[in-house]
């Protein structure tokens, strides 16, 4: 635990990484509020411990305290697909990060995360990409932006107003807490079912992160924090699964006979990446502990126990 840091706003809370991040740092004694847009179905603790309120509107702290020591922004419309649809939800994002950084600035709150995202990298023939490794010229599609443009706004804070982010960019965290259509829960609904696997991009290959190494690496940065101010850390299991292997893989683990199609790639999606997690580890000691196959048997576990799973 860092003893410099103890009361926490998480946005986002009641989300797939946000509850179970507010899950683990309150069984290590740190006081936790959540702000999100809904209500939390997951946790009845946590859903007391947040205030529902919509981030993109600037006085949406009205009802929150102001002696945070650290706010970890995690909430964001981040379906990449459903931004390309319907851009108007990138504005959404850059509203709510723009939102929150002017509460920490009146509040005089210094220390922040932005939760990024692999989406900042784009296409390029080299799949394994260092945190260096950012170009605009390679933001394909509006949700890559956002990311893009949050981490902008957050470090020029830094600069002007004496703030110290930490930036982390997630890639396909996976597990329970995830009723979405995200690649893992639909794959696992839709074959749960017996229904059609639908694959977009064959030959896709991403890096897929399980939610336990997720939160590890989280509340590292939370321990370290002043040690690591101002670093930006790709946070995944460093190594590439097909999105075939992930539909593969959880039919063997469903018992189904549910058909793969395969589709054309989707406009706007990133097809090939592998994180570089040599800083993390090295300056964090992160070290992701589940694999995909040890994933997947996991969160079949949790999927079992959903009620929700019949919806697809």
């Amino acid at each position: 635990m860092n003893r410099g840091i103890k009361n926490i706003l998480v946005t986002g809370s009641s989300g797939t990484i946000g509850t179970a991040l507010c899950e683990s740092l309150l069984t290590q004694g740190y006081k936790i509020t959540g702000v999100d847009i809904r209500h939390n179905k997951w946790n009845d603790q946590i859903d007391k411990l947040t205030i529902i309120s919509d981030l993109r509107k600037a006085n949406f702290h009205t009802a929150l305290e102001k002696d945070f020591n650290l706010i970890i922004h995690l909430a964001a419309n981040a379906r990449v697909y459903d931004l390309v649809k319907r851009p108007k939800l990138a504005r959404d994002n850059f509203l709510m990060v723009f939102n929150v950084l002017e509460f920490a600035r009146a509040n005089n709150i210094k220390r922040l995360m932005f939760a990024s995202s692999r989406e900042v990298y784009g296409n390029s023939d080299n799949a394994y990409r260092k945190e260096n490794e950012v170009s605009i010229s390679s933001c394909e599609s509006p949700y890559s932006a956002t990311k893009l443009g949050g981490e902008a706004l957050f470090h020029s804070y830094s600069y002007c107003y004496d703030m110290v982010p930490v930036i982390i960019r997630f890639s396909n965290v996976y597990g329970k807490y995830d009723d979405s259509d995200r690649v893992v829960p639909i794959f696992m609904r839709r074959s749960m079912n017996h229904k059609d696997l639908i694959v977009f991009g064959e030959h896709k290959t991403l890096d897929f992160t399980y939610i336990d190494d997720c939160i590890n690496g989280i509340v590292r940065v939370i321990e370290k924090f002043d040690q690591v101010r101002g670093n930006t850390f790709n946070m995944a299991s460093g190594k590439g699964t097909s999105i075939m292997q992930v539909a593969d893989i959880i039919k063997g683990k469903t018992g189904s006979n549910s058909r793969i199609i395969i589709k054309k790639n989707r406009t706007g999606e990133v097809t090939n990446f592998i994180a570089d997690i040599t800083k993390a580890k090295k300056l964090l000691g992160y070290n992701p502990k589940v694999n995909i196959q040890e994933g997947i048997e996991r969160s079949f576990e949790w999927y079992k126990g959903y009620k929700g799973v019949n919806r697809h």
